[in-house]
Formats: structure tokens, sequence, C-alpha cells
């Protein structure tokens, strides 16, 4: 039983095509680079920040995709 459910998954693993996907993964990638290059400028143009510093928001920045210059837009953000 075991046996016939590993074979099962390997068989659907195998149909996996990365095509299928490109349709959703192409904006998400886009999405994902605006926010980073978008963040990225802002934090090396500005000195001041609500919360952290320079260094700090730039590693959230670039190491949590999406997450990380949304983080900076909502809590490190100086209001201009």
């Amino acid at each position: 039983m075991i046996g016939m459910n590993w074979m099962t998954l390997t068989a659907k693993a195998a149909e996996f095509e990365i095509g299928d996907y490109l349709p959703l993964l192409i904006p998400l990638i886009l999405i994902q680079f605006g926010l980073m290059a978008y963040a990225l400028v802002h934090i090396l143009k500005h000195d001041h920040y609500k919360m952290g510093n320079r260094v700090v928001w730039i590693v959230v920045s670039c190491l949590f995709s999406i997450i990380g210059p949304i983080l900076y837009i909502v809590l490190g953000k100086e209001e201009e």
C-alpha cells in the first residue's frame, strides 16, 4: 500500500512542467523585484526611519522577498 502511494506520487511529480505555472509566476516575480527595487532606492536615499536603521532594512528587504519590502513600507518608511 505504501509503495503504491509512493509510485502514484512519483508519477504525479514527473508530470510537473514549469510552463504550466509561468502565467502565475511571471507577475509574482515582477511584483517581487518591483517592490524590492522601490524599497532599496527609498532606503538608500533617506537617512531616517520609523524603526531600525539602513542596514537592517536592506537585509530585510533583500532576504524576505515580497514580505520584506512591504514591512519596510509599513514599519520603516518615515512620512515625508
